[in-house]
């Protein structure tokens, strides 16, 4: 099916007009991402933007939204004053069904449990216009790949890893749904102007290395934070040998490394995806414009020039990576990694092993690690560990059934799970002996922050290609190395596992027999959206209150948060999904994982009111009915991992007022900003010592709140002292404006009644 034609002939119609005019504006070369941003700039208000400084409003031309993300930014959309959405939208249910026995038997207990989310979705995406992918279909960014993004197109998408689609030349960016409810209520949307890396990629990979090792090696350089307000570009001969998806891979986990996205120029292996799944008239339109939708030749030539920092990898020299636990950034070469395992101690025995998910779940993924699954059978070789495969998308499941490649994984006695998250984001209800013994996996999946595949703290999570993950799912130990290692088979014999042998596209093409795609009818308006009121589920929204207008005096500590902070810990998933559309119900989980710095419990902290202590969203509940205001402390890179704005939503809900940290994830702190709460960052690091349990708290600053200017803490300690400190904010005119209206939503509802 051929989505979106007109959509995409209207991009290529004026990109080239609009990049000669970006070029000329300049007075240089042009890298693509810049093409891009500039051809997409809202109202063409073409003009020269300082990286890293200047906010730019942008017209993107979709949206994405996942079901567990999707029911908020919905609920918030039907309070914006819309009879349908402006670009062209849509939602994927991918997130809700929790992997457990197989395919089948989960999807079928997912549609009942959850029936009142899917009809809720499927029933909002009629009345507004909104193409509805149904449970079973795939996984939102594997979708998207296959049938919506293009080269040189804008997407923004309700989750983090929507950055998938930059392997087929699209710069795609992870947002909260209040960004999401600005585009489809065809409001401009805004962003910094990125700062850009390069990454050039000479040689071409062999053996057993994968494009899922580049993206490893890359976070093990960069780490969580190093690409925070940046996007990356990937060039070079060995960028063009990659495969379409395999490039996904790799942007699909400049997530990892905090990267605003990544993109990579267009090429022949994206014409060939492109037509492979069925988008022959896109690839005629791209290959007519190909100049425009890669770099101009200069900044290929002289990159140190275009970019604000440069790494360079040969893919001829790459290691197959391992990297973990606990970050995704801990990078280890598979020539070190059993070195490591012993010297941390690591537990060697590996109980299981899973491939898929987001971002290696392509027909070539699949085809590589059912190779190694299959000279697993063929050298006589027993499996050692439980071993899972998610497919990607209905149409990698059927065509890699057709093909005989699950069955290679069902023969070594792999479970094939429903086309969707599960294990990846929590969904998974693992067969366990103890859900608190330290153990060890290994995925393809993306992330791997503690507790975040099966709930225990003490699972050491590790990440790899699904060839390499196979390898070890077969060896059952986490220290084997399939390059020098030999292992002895069921006969007592000793050997070794070849290299794996993939194929990037199926030779006798894709094929599907229910996509599980439901088109919005033309009459969508007349359609009647019902939310039932004593529904745990789903809830319909409230606005926030405006600002008062004063500064804001006696402040209270919730929590001072130590250490690393992710959006699992301040608003987890797994079981806490089925509340993303309650925002009172989901409340309950707020910063129940994150670490109290004053006795450095999970989940304990001090009221300060009555000076018991309690669980974290008691507590800002006990503040918030007696009318006293909350702030909570973090860390570095706070809010770090997924996009969800639950995490921004629930903190304002509960009362919290201020956040104030060392350093902020990039969709975090907008998540925070479009609520309308204050998003502060220590200019000293080092005043985060100064705030005490049970300091009263005044904050200076808002009647003179602009970009750029002075916000003043002062602390009132216990013991009578006082200690006053400057903070700073990143707050644009416009965002300011959404902190003065109670929130960006309650500024778009003024704007769509004038």
């Amino acid at each position: 099916m051929l989505f979106d034609l007109d959509l995409v002939q209207s991009v290529y119609r004026d990109l080239s007009n609009r990049v000669e005019k970006a070029r000329f504006m300049l007075g240089r070369p042009l890298t693509l991402v810049e093409k891009i941003l500039y051809a997409h700039l809202s109202d063409n208000a073409l003009t020269v933007y300082e990286r890293g400084t200047d906010y730019v409003n942008f017209a993107p031309d979709r949206v994405a939204m996942q079901d567990a993300t999707a029911q908020m930014a919905l609920l918030q959309f039907m309070t914006a004053g819309r009879n349908k959405v402006a670009v062209p939208s849509t939602v994927h249910c991918d997130h809700l069904i929790l992997a457990q026995a197989g395919a089948t038997e989960d999807l079928n207990k997912a549609k009942d449990q959850n029936k009142e989310v899917y009809d809720f979705l499927e029933s909002v995406s009629a009345r507004y216009g909104i193409g509805f992918w149904r449970p079973g279909a795939g996984i939102i960014h594997q979708v998207v790949l296959e049938n919506y993004a293009f080269p040189g197109g804008l997407m923004i998408g309700t989750d983090s890893h929507t950055v998938n689609a930059g392997g087929l030349g699209m710069i795609a960016i992870g947002v909260g749904g209040a960004d999401a409810v600005d585009v489809m209520a065809g409001m401009p949307w805004e962003l910094k102007m990125p700062r850009l890396i390069g990454v050039k990629l000479t040689g071409k990979l062999n053996g057993w290395t994968s494009s899922k090792d580049v993206i490893l090696k890359v976070a093990g350089i960069l780490t969580v934070k190093g690409g925070t307000g940046c996007i990356l570009e990937y060039f070079g001969e060995g960028a063009d040998s990659l495969s379409a998806t395999g490039k996904g891979t790799i942007c699909n986990m400049g997530a990892e490394i905090g990267a605003t996205t990544s993109v990579f120029g267009y090429d022949e292996k994206m014409s060939y995806y492109l037509r492979a799944t069925g988008r022959t008239e896109i690839a005629d339109m791209a290959d007519g414009i190909r100049s425009d939708l890669r770099s101009d030749a200069d900044v290929y030539l002289h990159p140190e020039k275009y970019f604000d920092q440069l790494i360079e990898i040969n893919l001829s020299e790459l290691e197959p990576y391992i990297n973990g636990p606990y970050t995704p950034d801990a990078a280890f070469p598979i020539s070190e990694f059993a070195k490591v395992v012993r010297e941390k101690n690591y537990p060697v025995k590996l109980e299981v092993g899973l491939i898929g998910s987001c971002t290696n779940s392509s027909y070539e993924d699949l085809t590589r690690a059912a190779n190694v699954a299959a000279q697993a059978n063929q050298k006589k070789l027993k499996v050692q560990s439980e071993f899972i495969v998610t497919p990607g998308s209905e149409m990698i499941r059927f065509t890699t059934e057709r093909d005989g490649i699950l069955a290679s994984f069902e023969q070594i006695g792999g479970v094939v799970m429903a086309n969707a998250c599960g294990p990846c984001i929590g969904q998974w209800k693992r067969h366990t002996d103890d859900p608190l013994r330290p153990n060890s996996i290994i995925t393809s999946f993306n992330r791997n922050f503690a507790k975040r595949n099966d709930g225990n703290p003490n699972t050491h999570a590790f990440v790899a290609s699904p060839e390499i993950v196979t390898a070890l799912s077969i060896a059952g130990r986490l220290d084997f190395n399939p390059l020098t290692d030999s292992l002895v088979n069921t006969e007592g014999a000793s050997v070794k596992l070849d290299e794996p042998n993939g194929t990037e596209l199926p030779p006798n093409g894709f094929d599907v027999k229910n996509s599980g795609y439901l088109a919005p009818p033309a009459e969508g308006g007349t359609f009647e959206v019902k939310v039932n009121p004593a529904s745990e589920r789903l809830q319909l929204l409230k606005p926030f209150e405006r600002w008062d207008g004063r500064n804001w005096n006696g402040l209270r500590l919730l929590i001072k948060v130590k250490g690393k902070c992710t959006t699992d810990h301040i608003s987890m998933a797994g079981p806490w999904l089925r509340y993303r559309g309650h925002l009172d119900n989901i409340s309950n989980n707020m910063l129940i994982g994150a670490t109290n710095f004053f006795n450095e419990k999970v989940n304990l902290v001090r009221n300060p009111i009555n000076g018991e202590y309690d669980a974290v969203p008691a507590t800002a509940r006990f503040c918030k009915a007696a009318g006293v205001g909350t702030i909570v402390i973090g860390d570095e890179n706070y809010g770090e991992g997924s996009s969800r704005e639950h995490a921004a939503m629930e903190p304002r809900f509960l009362g919290v007022k201020i956040v104030l940290v060392k350093s902020f994830a990039r969709i975090h702190e907008t998540n925070l900003k479009k609520q309308g709460m204050l998003a502060l960052t220590f200019i000293e690091k080092s005043d985060y010592d100064r705030i005490m349990e049970d300091d009263v708290i005044d904050i200076e600053g808002l009647t003179t709140f602009a970009p750029g200017s002075t916000i003043t803490i002062t602390l009132h300690h216990s013991d009578g002292t006082t200690e006053k400190f400057n903070v700073a904010h990143t707050y644009s005119e416009n965002q300011i404006e959404w902190f003065k209206a109670g929130g960006a939503l309650n500024l778009i509802r003024l704007r769509q009644n004038l």
